[in-house]
């Protein structure tokens, strides 16, 4: 797993005790169960429990949470509160609202008004003083390196891209005109419009050699890491959104579409114009053909074709009887 200081890149707005969040936010929260006072400085996922965190759990997964570990969990189950499973929990009916609150008002990041940085200008781009970038790396005109970013020995950063709350390997190569660690496409439908995005304190990991064209964007995670594996090839005008882990040895063609939280393998081929629907699962060795449109699991060394995509040898079949019986 990729471990990151959550802290240099998103800096700790208000220090604040498990106590003093329960007095401050009194009106949204409806009960709780306290058994320690600490300080709240970073945020857990299911898959990544950080000490002194907040873990934001909507309903009732089979996590241990080590004794010894100071979580501070926020539910909107009520059979996730009455488990006595957790020594540390609060309970509100208005959890996705809560949650953004807490996080607005516990770190600065990039979609709060009061974020800010502090950049050094060489050939027109802006490095941030906060980022560290290896003498041996070549950052084009008219770029953007923010807050916190690392790039690696003999990485090229071409014109006009922004790289913000990423990590950057070794031997990347990125073309023209990207877009790499912007906040996710994450909301609750009932609370549209800018103002109501769901905070994404995570960032993007791009691994060591992998290159990637011009006209692309990278999403950063909500809370830990889209990763893209080691020795991938991106194509122009490809979308990765949030949370996505792309395996080692990827190959996508231009004008591809991946949705938020995909889980894919290594070896992935896929053509051009394809998408893949949230939340699934690709296996290793999978191709996917091109405008193909991804919308269930894919298991190891498939090959998948259509809309949506199944087997290609079925696709073939179902495409030489449709032209049998008159379709074009």
């Amino acid at each position: 797993m990729v471990t990151f200081e959550r802290n240099d890149f998103y800096p700790i707005k208000n220090i604040i005790g498990t106590s003093d969040i329960i007095k401050k936010f009194d009106f949204d929260i409806k009960t709780t169960k306290i058994s320690d006072d600490f300080i709240l400085n970073d945020i857990s996922s299911l898959n990544n429990l950080r000490d002194n965190s907040l873990l934001f759990l909507e309903k009732n997964h089979s996590i241990n949470i080590n004794a010894n570990m100071n979580i501070l969990i926020i539910t909107d189950d009520l059979n996730v509160f009455n488990s006595n499973k957790f020594k540390n929990i609060l309970f509100s009916d208005n959890f996705k609202d809560v949650s953004n609150k807490l996080i607005n008002f516990l770190f600065y990041h990039e979609d709060s008004s009061d974020y800010k940085d502090e950049f050094k200008i060489i050939n027109n781009t802006f490095i941030s003083k906060f980022a560290e970038v290896d003498k041996t790396a070549f950052i084009g005109n008219n770029s953007i390196i923010g807050r916190g970013c690392k790039i690696g020995k003999n990485t090229i950063i071409k014109n006009n891209s922004v790289i913000k709350n990423s990590i950057i390997g070794n031997n990347v190569n990125i073309g023209d005109n990207n877009s790499i660690g912007t906040t996710g496409f994450g909301f609750d439908l009932k609370l549209m419009g800018a103002s109501n995005l769901t905070p994404h304190l995570g960032i993007v990991y791009i691994d060591d050699n992998v290159r990637i064209g011009s006209n692309c964007t990278i999403d950063r995670a909500k809370v830990d890491v889209t990763y893209i594996g080691k020795n991938s090839m991106i194509d122009n005008l490809v979308h990765i959104a949030h949370n996505v882990i792309l395996g080692n040895n990827a190959c996508i063609a231009a004008q591809s579409g991946i949705a938020g939280s995909v889980e894919i393998g290594k070896n992935l081929i896929s053509g051009g114009q394809s998408g893949y629907a949230g939340h699934i699962k690709i296996g290793d060795n999978v191709i996917v053909a091109a405008k193909s449109g991804v919308t269930k699991n894919i298991p190891d060394n498939s090959k998948v074709a259509g809309f949506p995509a199944i087997d290609i040898k079925e696709w073939k079949n179902k495409i030489i009887m449709e032209k049998k019986n008159g379709h074009k």
